[in-house]
């Protein structure tokens, strides 16, 4: 077999049982890890970033990242010391502005925009899943709301991802002929595009009857969300990488590049999928 194919199974298949375990075991678990994801992609998008020859605040940028990240997760787990971090973050976009006027650059408005740019699109579809990975909840005995760490959602959601991009995958492969959008995506075609959202609509049926949480109509609503965003996410990460001319966004997972290699369609298609969520929760 393969070398790089065996690297690319060993790192797929430890990468997938340490997501799974972490968003399983518990809340702080699933906080620690993709609050470490978030790190790495905002890092590995802010090198990106730098080879079209702007000058992102990668520290500014991240600290703010974090801020979010951690504010929003604490209104979810009532830690008062978390929540302060909320308006930490809102207040670190300000201060960009006012560290960007000290920087002495040329392009202040690339700067200031790549940087807020990241930290919308790499830290805050994370911060939103905590939004829905938790249930609020009245305590008979005390009477007060309390809040439950609920992981089938974003289990449920992975699982419909993962079987989203490896069907589509397979379908093109067998069946693909024409592309579905050569100039951004060569190897893409309509026949993977449709073969995969027949699967994954199909797969969401599975995960409503065996993980539950939502009734089966809701996950596979669920699965062509994932389906057309994925896809849509997967797209737009071509459209950077082929922007500056790299094949991956970094090296962390050996076979499989970066983190934003791995986590393209999650971020596009994970605001979608929590709004949807918190709608048929009401």
């Amino acid at each position: 077999m393969d070398r790089n194919l065996i690297q690319r199974l060993i790192t797929g298949t430890l990468f997938v049982g340490v997501l799974v375990f972490a968003i399983w075991w518990h809340s702080w678990s699933y906080a620690a890890l993709f609050l470490i994801i978030t790190v790495s992609g905002l890092f590995e998008f802010y090198r990106l970033i730098g080879l079209t020859g702007a000058s992102p605040q990668v520290f500014t940028g991240v600290v703010t990242a974090i801020a979010l990240y951690a504010g929003v997760y604490g209104l979810y787990e009532f830690t008062y010391e978390l929540q302060l971090a909320l308006p930490l973050a809102l207040l670190l976009m300000f201060v960009i502005f006012i560290v960007e006027l000290f920087r002495g650059s040329a392009a202040p408005f690339q700067n200031i925009g790549t940087t807020i740019l990241g930290v919308i699109y790499v830290a805050l579809p994370f911060a939103l899943w905590h939004t829905a990975s938790f249930d609020m909840l009245n305590n008979i005995n005390t009477g007060k709301l309390e809040t439950y760490y609920n992981y089938r959602y974003m289990l449920g959601f992975f699982i419909i991802l993962w079987t989203s991009d490896s069907l589509a995958y397979v379908c093109g492969r067998l069946f693909g002929k024409r592309k579905l959008y050569e100039r951004i995506s060569p190897k893409k075609t309509w026949e993977g595009f449709i073969g995969g959202v027949v699967f994954t609509i199909a797969a969401s049926w599975l995960v409503g009857e065996y993980i539950g949480g939502l009734q089966h109509l809701h996950w596979m609503v669920i699965g062509g969300i994932v389906a057309i965003t994925g896809t849509l996410g997967d797209l737009v990460e071509s459209m950077f990488k082929r922007s500056i001319g790299v094949k991956d966004s970094g090296t962390l997972l050996p076979g499989h590049g970066g983190i934003l290699d791995r986590f393209d369609a999650v971020l596009i298609s994970s605001p979608f999928v929590v709004m949807y969520i918190l709608a048929v929760q009401r």
